[in-house]
């Protein structure tokens, strides 16, 4: 028991090491005055992370992630922490947990999609919410950069790094197995029903909080 926690220990680390070295690849996609945003693939290695060993997994892959990337290459500093954390976390945790009771192709698909489907709606939020604080931007300039920069730069980042996860995760996989620092997971959803996990209450926190918020900022800018 001792060595199977030892050997999980040390692949989370090694996918966390792996998340944070991708994390230096970042390829601006964006001119002025959103220059600050840039693709980079970390969120496909953590939500492989999270597909082999959990949701909880996934979130604490993102924080970690989001903390070197603060202290590292990151100039926003703490808020740019939070926003990483939020971003990666409410795309690879819904992810997970679909996978976590349906351990298939399509499971991975579905699962996938719908980190896809929750980021976008929360990170609209969130940029609006935190970019004036740290960009020092009047925020109606931010509400008018949601939808044309926000929305498509979240929507081919997070769907690239999904079509990554998919086509790399098996191959990863095998590797791990063969190395000994791996043993899929054949608990069945049978097998797990009744138990809430902490990642789906991770999951529907962060989604319920994105479009509620959301929804109560496009009514409110109606109004105005």
């Amino acid at each position: 028991m001792a060595d199977s926690r030892t050997k999980r220990l040390t692949t989370l680390a090694m996918m966390a090491a792996i998340a944070c070295v991708v994390m230096f690849i970042h390829i601006p996609v964006s001119l002025p005055p959103t220059s600050f945003l840039s693709y980079d693939p970390k969120d496909a290695i953590i939500v492989m992370g999270g597909f082999m060993f959990g949701p909880l997994a996934a979130f604490m892959l993102a924080g970690i992630t989001a903390l070197v990337e603060m202290v590292t290459v990151s100039g926003t500093g703490p808020w740019g922490m939070l926003m990483n954390w939020v971003s990666s976390a409410a795309f690879a945790v819904p992810a997970a947990v679909v996978y976590k009771y349906r351990r298939t192709l399509p499971g991975a698909v579905i699962g996938l999609a719908a980190g896809v489907l929750t980021v976008i709606p929360v990170m609209l939020f969130w940029n609006w919410l935190v970019v004036p604080i740290y960009m020092i931007w009047p925020r109606a300039m931010v509400a008018e950069l949601l939808v044309p920069v926000f929305l498509p730069f979240n929507a081919i980042k997070y769907s690239l790094n999904a079509a990554i996860a998919l086509i790399i995760y098996k191959p990863v996989v095998r590797a791990l197995i063969a190395a000994g620092l791996y043993r899929p997971i054949t608990e069945t959803p049978e097998g797990s029903r009744g138990r809430i996990h902490l990642g789906v209450l991770l999951t529907a926190v962060i989604l319920a909080v994105g479009l509620a918020l959301l929804i109560v900022y496009l009514n409110l800018r109606e109004v105005t």
